[in-house]
């Protein structure tokens, strides 16, 4: 370890400080996201933990922030939904059921990655062409500037002053009439409604509050029912009713936004010695505590967004029981069956993002990681998150523009960010708790405006119009759907241009010997895209006796090729005449000589005939040709 920096591979102080930047930035994302998965946000800060220290030690990209990200979170949503219900109908009734079965799904999409590293799956990110890389890096800055503005707006609470939530009607429960509801096949009088309250009809005890169009239940305070005209309906909830900051808490927002974005911007103009947004979280977090001034803070955040709470030591102690933690969930086939979509679900866009940063972050610092390697690491991270009672994540982009921006190059950056997060858990989230939201707020909408690719824009006009398409899809994919869809896309886009491109491009020069054959020299790539255009190069009514058709400036790509090939000699033979194949290589040689014995006679053997095999043709060869009988 001191060869290691005594060698100067990494910056202590830099790593460190960067680090420290990047966990503040996290930890506002990562309750978020717990939020929208409906989980503690202490689970989702202690999977950013797992998942961020294991992949920073073990990792193929040392700077790549990897954390509890949105893309796996989003994922994640209707199964703990579903599974709490699932949990309600067991013998014995087990509550947040969908929480046990989160677990197992962080598991499996762990397995699902380390075996996607040990098959080298992840060299597979090579395929992803740049137009695709830059219009993800687009529509994902764009998505984080989209979510950034959620944090203008602040929860409205109901009469019990609670998150006030969103709810739709679904079917109707109980008929209202004339302020009685009634049971809906016998008509009988269950409930009277008294004002805002709903009266048991028999016990005359008050079993309801009524608010607005909501109905709550009298003890737990929930939304149980909607109520319109003619009867109580039940609802499907839609999340928090949110409204935009008014007045002077916008305004203040707003004033340490800008005030964050201008340090971060001027500081490094007059030193470097410090990170920019670190100092610049710090300045303003002491303007707002000196200045009294009416912020959100990030303990308002977490409260307000309807947390577990901050006594982070208490759930992680209980989580490392792993009996007990594990004791809830029914291991058989009906949990796999249920999980597994979701898990090969979240291992697969957790990868796409993953690697994707990898690959941003090569361009950043002008190096390369080891994808397979990552694969390994991020799969290990979940496995061992999910095993201890933590969510899920992969590589964050935002959290690792931050990084490398602040000049975190090494592992250590990355353990750093991970080590502080769990320090906030454990003994520092009282100082936390006083970051203004809108220091990180800026800080995030500078690392926006790093990231995204505004030379794209310039270079719009000089790329070609396929490639200036695909930058354009996936950008707009990748905002109004998700990552991995946008990736997926823009890829078959791209293959498809590709193949469409290069179908055009073979040709056929034809001349004629002094004997009368009539020679047809191929030129560019024959595959299942140019078969159509290598057809009609032939004219088989009219030519002579003797044709031969010469490979030499050809290359045969797939199976297609080879049948179109096939078919040519057919139909020439059909008609009576005599056809020669030159210039093939080997692998397309030995699969028409396995397709019919015709070719005995119409492949001509020639000692410079090309060496270069088919993609199509897994079959290895140990013998050279000539010891095959045919």
């Amino acid at each position: 370890m001191m060869k290691y920096i005594k060698s100067k591979k990494i910056n202590i102080k830099d790593d460190s400080l960067a680090g420290i930047t990047v966990s503040l930035a996290m930890i506002p994302e990562v309750v978020a996201f717990a939020f929208v998965a409906q989980i503690s946000p202490i689970v989702a800060l202690f999977g950013a933990f797992m998942i961020g220290i294991i992949s920073a030690i073990f990792g193929g990209r040392p700077g790549l922030i990897s954390g509890a990200a949105g893309a796996v979170a989003v994922i994640f949503v209707n199964m703990i939904q579903e599974g709490h219900a699932k949990g309600l109908l067991f013998d014995t009734p087990v509550e947040n059921m969908g929480y046990f079965y989160l677990l197992a799904a962080v598991v499996l999409m762990g397995i699902i990655q380390v075996l996607a590293g040990v098959f080298k799956l992840g060299k597979l990110v090579r395929l992803i062409p740049h137009p695709v890389m830059m219009g993800f890096v687009n529509g994902l800055a764009v998505v984080i500037f989209i979510a950034q503005l959620g944090m203008f707006k602040e929860n409205k609470k109901d009469i019990f002053g609670q998150n006030m939530r969103k709810t739709q009607s679904k079917e109707l429960v109980y008929q209202v009439e004339n302020n009685q509801v009634k049971d809906l096949a016998s008509g009988t009088e269950l409930f009277s409604i008294q004002g805002n309250s709903v009266i048991n009809s028999q016990t005359n005890q008050e079993v309801f509050v009524k608010s607005d169009i909501q109905v709550f239940d009298a003890k737990t305070k929930k939304v149980v029912y909607n109520i319109e005209k003619d009867g109580f309906y039940s609802v499907k909830d839609s999340g928090v009713v949110k409204s935009t900051l008014q007045g002077t808490k916008l305004y203040t927002m707003i004033g340490l936004v800008l005030l964050t974005m201008l340090i971060i911007w001027l500081l490094p103009k007059l030193t470097t010695k410090v990170p920019a947004a670190l100092t610049a979280i710090l300045i303003v977090t002491f303007v707002s505590i000196i200045g009294g001034l009416e912020s959100i803070n990030v303990g308002d955040f977490i409260r307000d967004g309807g947390g577990a709470g901050l006594n982070g030591f208490d759930e992680i102690s209980k989580k490392m029981n792993l009996a007990e933690l594990w004791s809830h969930l029914p291991f058989n086939l009906d949990t796999l069956k249920f999980i597994a979509p979701y898990a090969f679900l979240a291992a697969s866009v957790g990868l796409i993002e993953t690697l994707m940063t990898m690959n941003l972050v090569d361009e950043l610092t002008d190096s390369r990681g080891d994808g397979n390697k990552e694969c390994v690491a991020q799969g290990a991270g979940n496995m061992l998150s999910g095993l201890f009672g933590g969510t899920g994540g992969c590589g964050m982009i935002g959290q690792t523009v931050i990084n490398v921006n602040a000049g975190g190059r090494g592992r250590l950056s990355g353990v750093m960010m991970a080590v502080t997060l769990l320090i906030f858990i454990l003994f520092a989230d009282k100082y936390i708790e006083q970051v203004p939201i809108a220091a990180l707020v800026g800080v995030m909408f500078m690392m926006v405006i790093d990231t995204f690719a505004w030379s794209s824009f310039r270079i719009m006009n000089k790329i070609p119009k396929s490639d200036a398409i695909v930058l354009i899809i996936v950008s707009a994919v990748t905002v109004i759907f998700d990552l991995a869809i946008a990736v997926f896309v823009g890829v078959i886009i791209s293959a498809l241009v590709f193949a469409w491109e290069n179908a055009k491009k073979i040709r056929a020069r034809k001349r004629f010997k002094e004997d009368g054959t009539k020679v047809y020299e191929i030129w560019g790539p024959l595959f299942f895209g140019s078969i159509t255009a290598f057809n009609e190069k032939f004219d088989i009514k009219n030519d002579p006796a003797n044709v031969e058709i010469d490979f030499v400036e050809s290359r045969i790509s797939d199976h297609s090729a080879i049948e179109a090939i096939f078919l040519l000699v057919e139909k020439y033979q059909a008609v009576g005449k005599k056809v020669t194949l030159k210039h093939l290589s080997e692998d397309c040689k030995v699969l028409l000589y396995k397709a019919s014995p015709i070719f005995t006679d119409v492949i001509e053997e020639a000692i410079d005939d090309p060496r270069y095999h088919l993609a199509a043709n897994p079959e290895k060869f140990p013998k050279p040709l000539s010891e095959y009988s045919f």
